[in-house]
């Protein structure tokens, strides 16, 4: 017989692409949220779990070689999600990291629990979100050297073609990628690229499942550039990965901007591109800031001070 005290594990099963349909819909439509949100994210990156709770969708993630609880999903009683989180982790012995905090459910933590938790945000993991037209026209003085870099990049490249990736030519876009991959290695053998490969090719397995979109660049027959997204809400994808050839330079440039032409004129609604995180690597940040964001997502996360967790 179970003790009285005994603290209750959550039932947690690991996220599989049949889950895409329950989870989303527990997210609110009016609701922002960062691109760790995504179903696609989830599904494709670490070792990730859910369980439905009343109204929420509770997650538990693995990765990093850390365990962690995405703040909870849904319409449902905050207090109770959380109570059943702070559970599970006595019950498994862990900290309870709570992830993925917007200012919003940081301020509804605070207000649950004063002077429970303690709060860290790294400016390295906020999204950097663009407006899909300014990436898809580049309009203004403001980009006008993105503008010349693509003009010479197009004269440069004969007879491109931007191809809607399907289930009949992903094998060229995973050709290209993993001569990338191969090539990095290569260049740096101790190189941690391991995650994102198994990603990628969890992406194209289940390409149609997770209603991912994508385009690859062609020239003569040869793939330069590979993108692949998916909706995280009714106005915005997240770029999920976007490989170019070594050596062609402007590819990068062109298959951001193509993909934002492409995602526009197939879902007129969108307004916004979440292009992810910088992960705090300065060239990618600035890289980032060079196409001037629309805005970030500011997100933090949370420990209970009694489990006196620095991450």
């Amino acid at each position: 017989m179970t003790g009285i005290n005994e603290k209750k594990m959550i039932d947690f099963k690991r996220i599989t692409p049949k889950d895409k349909e329950l989870y989303e819909s527990f997210m609110p439509d009016s609701e922002e949220r960062g691109c760790e949100f995504s179903f696609a994210n989830l599904y494709l990156w670490g070792r990730q779990n859910m369980a439905a709770f009343g109204d929420n969708v509770l997650l538990f993630s693995q990765f990093d070689r850390r365990s962690v609880y995405p703040y909870p999903v849904g319409d449902g009683d905050k207090k109770a999600a959380i109570d059943a989180i702070i559970e599970d982790a006595e019950a498994r012995g862990i900290p309870c990291r709570i992830t993925g905090l917007s200012d919003n459910a940081r301020e509804k933590l605070s207000q649950l629990y004063p002077d429970k938790f303690r709060f860290h945000s790294d400016e390295g993991s906020y999204d950097y979100v663009y407006s899909i037209d300014d990436l898809a026209d580049l309009k203004g003085r403001k980009y006008h050297s993105k503008r010349n870099h693509l003009a010479r990049f197009y004269e440069s490249t004969p007879n491109l073609e931007v191809v809607p990736l399907c289930e009949g030519n992903l094998h060229l876009a995973k050709e290209m990628t993993d001569l990338w991959y191969e090539e990095k290695l290569s260049e740096n053998p101790d190189g941690d690229f391991q995650m994102e490969m198994a990603a990628l090719d969890r992406a194209y397995r289940h390409f149609e499942e997770l209603s991912l979109v994508g385009i690859m660049l062609l020239s003569e027959g040869k793939v330069l550039a590979v993108t692949i997204a998916s909706r995280i809400t009714p106005d915005t994808f997240d770029v999920h990965f976007e490989k170019a050839r070594a050596g062609v330079n402007g590819a990068y440039a062109a298959v951001n901007s193509e993909m934002a032409k492409y995602i526009r004129s197939r879902f007129p609604e969108v307004k916004y591109l979440d292009r992810e995180e910088d992960m705090g690597i300065e060239g990618l940040r600035r890289a980032k800031k060079s196409y001037h964001p629309h805005h970030q997502v500011r997100k933090s996360w949370a420990c209970l001070l009694e489990d006196g967790c620095d991450y």
